[in-house]
């Protein structure tokens, strides 16, 4: 099993969504890549993302990126859907340098790669979100999200 970060927006959709995908083994919501975390849950700079396990035999980084393209604008800055502020960036983090390089490959292969505003970076920190936010949208499933209620379940449940 291998890890990866993943951030596109509000972290309830996104965990939801991935939890879903073939290959992924397990998922946690949290935020990365931030310059503060204080005891009041102030998190500056922080982007949300899901902490993603998964089996690099079954799903690759580029698949992995192929999927989080369906569900977010690539082109939109600190912004997804109604969500707006730097915590709603998109970006992929790894610790895994390999990781970086394939998720890389994978934008600039694009056709659209001068637009695209996905963060590919490595992990600095990661803080794991409280259980009130752990698979938020199943036990809350009208709580807003950004992502198409069918995309949600396009890959299972």
């Amino acid at each position: 099993m291998e890890v990866v970060y993943i951030a596109g927006g509000c972290l309830w959709g996104v965990q939801a969504f991935i939890k879903t995908l073939p290959g992924v083994t397990f998922t946690e919501a949290g935020r990365a890549n931030g310059t503060l975390h204080s005891l009041e849950g102030d998190y500056d700079g922080y982007a949300e993302c899901v902490k993603t396990g998964f089996d690099p035999s079954v799903v690759t980084i580029s698949e992995l990126m192929a999927y989080l393209f369906e569900i977010i604008d690539p082109y939109s800055v600190n912004q997804q859907g109604a969500d707006v502020g730097e915590k709603y960036r998109t970006g992929v983090y790894s610790e895994n340098l390999a990781h970086l390089k394939e998720a890389k490959a994978f934008i600039m292969e694009r056709s659209d790669v001068d637009r695209i505003v996905v963060e590919v970076l490595p992990l600095t920190n990661y803080v794991r979100s409280a259980d009130e936010h752990q698979n938020r949208l199943a036990k809350c499933p009208t709580d807003y999200c950004h992502i198409p209620a069918e995309l949600l379940t396009k890959y299972g449940t």
